[in-house]
């Protein structure tokens, strides 16, 4: 028997040596607000019609799935309106997949990809398994950005891609059409605009969807896994020029979405309306968390997603581990002092009020 080695002993690629694997702590508490996901589960009624489409496809099984996904773009391209087709729409196991697609076809050795910080942790990542440069500009100090300084950024950098998350993670905040069309006009980079939180935005009418039409080096990266209660089915897609669809189509491994995962996507996007349901409830939560978070004595970012940033703490890992210790798990990510919580159910966001006066009144 081969004596066993560890990770240090193999031939790891050098950028990837003393790296560890990305993860959000899973851990089995009764209040879990770490990872943004919707709380609500499908009703018993979808949730019987998406067993139904996975029995429907296991008696082809045998057989790959359809490799260009075409109904399910159809489905996400009527989801999604402004006048998108099949050939605007990729698809992909989670939004992760496809950023990865992105940077594939568009980054790469010698290429270098630009975002704004603080944002979302898996983007470096992102790069460094695309080998591509991966280069970060600080947001201003209320995390928001603007044109110039973008476009400042560019010129220094000359990015081949650039990513805009909006509503941002881990922030919440939000950027405005009017600057990321300026920066679109003012660049011939592939331009990402990430709206992963889209859906919980206070006006989710004012998306980068609408600006599609005017320019070809954009694409609108979304997620099912946020707003639709569907992190488990693992989709992601995106919207864009066509031919920015086919480079997607290039770099993608062959028969890369599974047809269980088509099929309930399906249904989910059949039943959109009822998915989407708790989508106004949990904004509503999210604003009242804007308020009863300063009332218990702490800042707090103002979001248009479905979490909170708020701290600030001198040591926000005892916070973090003083909430778990009360079976309230929440994400120590971010700027430095700040903790992030997804909104819950009320019983939830009431149980992890509860934990937090508790921790403040110790910690003071």
């Amino acid at each position: 028997m081969r004596p066993e080695v560890t990770l240090a002993e193999l031939p790891l690629r050098p950028e990837l040596v003393g790296e560890v694997p990305y993860g959000a702590p899973q851990l089995d508490v009764p209040v879990r607000l770490n990872v943004n996901e919707n709380p609500y589960p499908p009703s018993p009624a979808i949730i019987a019609e998406m067993a139904h489409a996975v029995a429907a496809v296991a008696a082809d099984i045998d057989r790959y799935p359809d490799r260009e996904a075409t109904a399910l773009r159809q489905a996400l391209a009527d989801y999604l309106r402004h006048g998108l087709g099949v050939a605007n729409i990729w698809a992909a196991n989670g939004s992760n997949e496809v950023m990865t697609h992105l940077l594939g076809a568009f980054a790469g050795p010698g290429r270098r990809v630009l975002t704004f910080t603080p944002t979302y942790s898996m983007y470096p990542e992102y790069a460094r398994n695309t080998h591509s440069e991966y280069v970060v500009v600080p947001r201003r100090d209320d995390y928001t950005l603007t044109a110039a300084e973008v476009l400042a950024a560019i010129a220094e950098h000359q990015p081949a891609v650039v990513i805009i998350t909006t509503p941002n993670n881990p922030t919440g905040t939000t950027t405005p059409l009017s600057v990321i069309a300026e920066v679109l006009a003012g660049t011939e980079a592939i331009v990402i605009v990430d709206e992963a939180y889209q859906e919980f935005a206070r006006d989710p009418e004012q998306t980068a969807l609408t600006l599609l039409g005017e320019f070809g080096n954009l694409v609108v990266s979304r997620t099912m896994s946020k707003a639709f209660a569907f992190a488990g089915g693992r989709l992601g897609y995106l919207a864009a020029n066509p031919a920015i669809v086919d480079a997607c189509r290039i770099v993608r491994l062959p028969y890369h979405l599974s047809a269980q995962t088509q099929a309930v996507a399906l249904v989910a996007l059949a039943h959109a309306e009822e998915m989407l349901a708790k989508v106004d409830e949990l904004r509503l939560t999210r604003d009242e968390m804007l308020v009863r978070l300063p009332q218990l004595g702490v800042e707090v970012i103002a979001s248009d997603a479905n979490f909170c940033l708020f701290g600030r703490f001198d040591d926000r890992h005892d916070v973090w581990q003083r909430l778990l210790d009360r079976g309230v798990l929440v994400r120590e990510t971010g700027p430095a002092g700040f903790l992030r919580v997804s909104v819950g159910t009320p019983a939830e966001t009431e149980a992890f009020y509860g934990a937090l006066a508790e921790v403040l009144e110790e910690i003071r």
